[in-house]
């Protein structure tokens, strides 16, 4: 798994985990739709830490909180 999936599904898992949609997220986060959507489409390769940390704003989550996954804790090195 790329760090770029691990963020889709870590979003995707927090919508879920709130009963909300990608689209409300999007919305309560000041994040635009097509942003998110890209993310978890995984056309997003490069996520910023200020789209992640505007996210976890409007999840009421530190960014600690969503990165504290065992699939964020097993990635490989990325070697472009």
């Amino acid at each position: 798994m790329t760090i770029s999936q691990a963020v889709a599904k870590r979003i995707l898992d927090l919508c879920s985990e709130n009963n909300i949609t990608v689209n409300k997220l999007s919305t309560i986060s000041a994040v635009t739709q097509s942003t998110v959507n890209d993310i978890v489409n995984g056309k997003a390769k490069n996520i910023g830490i200020v789209t992640i940390k505007k996210l976890c704003d409007g999840l009421n989550i530190t960014i600690t909180e969503f990165f504290d996954t065992d699939f964020f804790k097993s990635l490989d090195q990325e070697i472009f």
